[in-house]
């Protein structure tokens, strides 16, 4: 099925998706992260690594101040606006690359439009704080609504779906209508199945397998299997040629997008896989 073009509405701009795989990069200025947490928890290393990553080619990062690692527990609000704002000022007019941040509280959904974040990433889809969606409202900004089980404390209690697939469409398309229902545009949204968030481990692979069962949301799709557990090996650089294998997958089901963590690693990755993914829309 040829991938569907959108623009995508953030703040007073718009993105072209479609045309080419856009690389989201992680930044986590977090302590418990469950990939790099305390790598970039101070903002001097946190505005380093986001310079190098626009430099290694991502088109957006996304900076969470908040692990949703499995077992982790939520932080208060003030706790994630202290370690979030610091970074936001250092790097106001400082980059070309688009700002995400990734929470599901108003509040800092607020505060991280007021300091310049052009997308809020919410990993719970508007089930956490509803609330959320006004404060995208209000800045113009764009909405990423992933699907998550549960809470990240929940998780490895939770029965595996019975249909994953239809679950989690149903679910986004729900999130949707909150969205719109709080007074955003379609435009301004985009929807990630949230591989790995309450999802039992063999069946993150049946999620990509069937991704393009997403484009009935008429929305522009974001996948992020970046290291999580269902590619994890027993090395780090085996771990890398997974997540190759997985963000290679995502992209022939259609995604728009890509949230990894090694931008490096993973652009020519995305270049060859936009490569096939073209090809196959061509007659043969």
């Amino acid at each position: 099925m040829p991938r569907k073009r959108y623009e995508w509405k953030i703040r007073d701009d718009s993105l072209v998706l479609g045309d080419r795989t856009l690389l989201v990069g992680v930044l986590n200025v977090t302590p418990d992260s469950f990939s790099d947490g305390g790598k970039y928890f101070d903002p001097d290393r946190a505005f380093a690594r986001a310079i190098e990553l626009e430099e290694e080619g991502a088109d957006i990062i996304d900076i969470g101040a908040e692990s949703t690692r499995p077992g982790s527990a939520r932080v208060s609000e003030a706790e994630e606006l202290r370690r979030l704002v610091p970074v936001l000022k250092r790097l106001k007019g400082k980059l070309g690359t688009i700002i995400s941040v990734d929470t599901y509280k108003a509040g800092v959904a607020a505060k991280a439009v007021e300091q310049g974040a052009s997308i809020i990433n919410d990993p719970s889809g508007l089930t956490f704080d509803p609330e959320l969606a006004k404060s995208v409202l209000h800045g113009g900004a764009g909405l990423i609504l992933n699907h998550m089980r549960g809470t990240p404390e929940t998780w490895a209690k939770l029965p595996p779906l019975k249909d994953p697939i239809r679950t989690i469409v149903t679910e986004l398309d729900a999130a949707v209508h909150r969205a719109v229902h709080a007074g955003l545009e379609r435009r301004q949204l985009a929807a990630d199945p949230g591989l790995g968030f309450g999802k039992r481990k063999e069946q993150n692979a049946v999620i990509l397998a069937h991704l393009e069962a997403l484009a009935r949301l008429e929305l522009p799709v974001m996948t992020g299997p970046s290291r999580k557990h269902f590619v994890a090996k027993e090395s780090a650089i085996e771990t890398e040629f997974a997540t190759a294998a997985a963000v290679t997958a995502a992209i022939l089901g259609g995604a728009h997008l890509v949230r990894v963590h090694d931008v490096k690693a993973m652009k020519p990755v995305v270049e060859v896989a936009d490569e096939i993914a073209r090809a196959r829309e061509e007659p043969a």
